[in-house]
């Protein structure tokens, strides 16, 4: 063999040499490896409370690279909380709801699609009329679920919390006021006890409105039934003005073609709709809202 040949050989030797032992170190080093993923998964088997600290860590580690990204506060399972629906997705009579309520009442359409949703689900499980829901909720708060009274009914359906306290129990407090679902449940729950107890609709919200012993409710009744018949027309697919047609004022009668009567009108047909607290400081109606 030529010197040329033994060179080539010893150099053949030695890369074959090199290459065994990168072989066996690689493959030892994927052994080493393999064994101690091992052993971590088996030690946070057995230690569940190390799992747990490692994913709070790791979800602390996270946020934090999430605000310092994003230079403010992030959350983000905050979309879990959001009261909100496509109304694409909702079946065409409530779209139609929800479209039209938005554009009246101006609130953007993807809360109210929520809630129209929602006032169906109670409606079917209460036996209550849907749109009878959604009519009290326009005229009591115009779909202000923060909206406040003066003698503290509140929320979209105007309960009065404090009264009402024991069924917001079943939604972890009276805090649950202020959340559009909770309040919406419990306002239709007081709905269906007034009319039960009522034996109509028109008394039951009555009833509702704390109106039941007096003379007038301040036209209350009147504006849920009108508002109620326009969601109907609504639902059919009918288009309905935004605002009802403005009624064309009377002439008032001269005063020699005035009844006698008149002068003795008494003043108490003229008597606002009575205000909540009244009535339900008064043991005869427990279940108003």
């Amino acid at each position: 063999m030529t010197a040329t040949g033994r060179i080539v050989s010893g150099l053949r030797n030695t890369a074959a040499r090199v290459m065994s032992g990168f072989l066996e170190l690689t493959h030892n080093g994927f052994a080493l490896l393999g064994l101690a993923v091992a052993f971590v998964a088996i030690t946070l088997v057995a230690r569940p409370d190390l799992r747990e600290s490692g994913e709070a860590q790791l979800r602390e580690w996270l946020r934090d690279r999430h605000v310092a990204m994003a230079g403010l506060p992030v959350e983000p399972d905050a979309i879990e909380r959001a009261t909100a629906a496509n109304p694409q997705d909702l079946p065409r009579e409530q779209a139609l709801l929800a479209l039209w309520l938005s554009r009246k009442y101006r609130v953007a359409p993807e809360p109210l699609s929520a809630i129209v949703a929602e006032a169906y689900e109670i409606g079917r499980t209460m036996k209550l009329d849907p749109m009878l829901i959604l009519a009290v909720m326009a005229i009591e708060s115009n779909f202000n679920p923060f909206a406040q009274s003066a003698v503290g009914a509140q929320g979209l359906m105007q309960v009065m919390t404090r009264v009402h306290t024991d069924k917001y129990q079943y939604f972890g407090g009276h805090m649950a006021a202020f959340d559009p679902v909770s309040n919406l449940r419990v306002g239709a729950k007081v709905l269906q006890e007034c009319i039960a107890r009522a034996g109509s609709v028109e008394g039951g919200l009555r009833f509702y409105v704390g109106a039941a012993h007096l003379p007038e409710d301040g036209g209350y009744v009147a504006k849920v039934l009108a508002e109620h018949g326009r969601l109907q027309q609504v639902a059919a697919g009918r288009n309905v003005p935004l605002q009802p047609p403005v009624a064309v004022p009377t002439p008032a009668p001269t005063a020699a073609a005035a009844p006698a009567s008149a002068a003795t009108t008494p003043q108490s047909a003229k008597a606002p709709a009575a205000e909540k607290l009244a009535l339900l400081e008064s043991a005869a109606t427990p279940a108003t809202p």
